[in-house]
């Protein structure tokens, strides 16, 4: 699995994790099980109300509209997802790290008939092999890119912080918080503090003062890494 630099707004880089090719190609057998799943039992479902139920044309459309659209629909609706990107725990996302819109997902779409349907996938498996950002033609056209959101278990990047044992929590409004975004916010504040970005530290205090529905009585920087800390507190016992 390659690593990928991306700018975030603040212009701080932050490594995501690139899908690998093999992830790529199980999520979309995948992809393919749960089309084939569903234009079998939409086919026995047509069958069944018989030919005078309907006309040729709504046959046509039950079975190709959802097969056509699969891809676009599901990565538009669910986040850069599809059934197979979820199970595999991948997503397309833009290089910055954003979230695609739809004109990025159509692109991407819409350079499938070139990448994968016409080539039965050697394309945009030669392209990923040699582009070394996880992006098919469809992504290099589409500013995107696929990433993995599988945890690397690691000391630097692990959410536990030393905690004293009489340590007294402050705000238990941090458990709204999932263990993605603690994890962000702490790498954050993390390059903030050594580089001496403290309208980081600002922005992150807002927000979290924002997410947490709270008034903090102390500075951003200790409201921050309280807020990590308190997280770990409860989310560790």
């Amino acid at each position: 699995m390659d690593n990928f630099q991306i700018e975030t707004a603040q212009n701080i880089s932050i490594e995501q994790n690139v899908a690998g090719i093999m992830e790529r190609i199980l999520a979309f057998l995948i992809d393919l099980s749960v089309i084939i799943i569903y234009l079998v039992m939409a086919s026995l479902v047509m069958a069944g109300l018989g030919e005078d139920s309907g006309s040729q044309m709504m046959y046509y459309l039950v079975l190709g509209l959802p097969f056509f659209l699969y891809f676009l629909l599901w990565e538009t609706l669910w986040d850069g997802r599809t059934p197979g990107k979820a199970l595999l725990q991948i997503r397309v996302v833009k290089k910055d790290g954003s979230r695609p819109g739809f004109s990025n997902y159509l692109i991407r779409w819409l350079l499938r008939f070139i990448d994968i349907s016409l080539t039965f996938g050697g394309v945009a498996v030669v392209t990923i092999l040699f582009n070394g950002k996880g992006q098919r033609l469809g992504d290099i056209a589409a500013g995107t890119t696929v990433i993995s959101e599988k945890k690397k278990v690691g000391l630097h990047q692990s959410l536990s912080v030393d905690i004293p044992e009489n340590y007294q929590p402050k705000y238990p409004q941090v458990t709204v918080l999932s263990d993605a975004d603690v994890q962000q916010i702490k790498n954050l504040y993390q390059t903030a503090v050594r580089e001496g970005q403290h309208h980081i530290i600002i922005s992150l205090s807002e927000k979290l003062t924002e997410l947490m529905d709270v008034k903090p009585d102390e500075r951003p920087v200790d409201f921050v890494r309280r807020v990590i800390n308190d997280y770990n507190y409860y989310t560790m016992q």
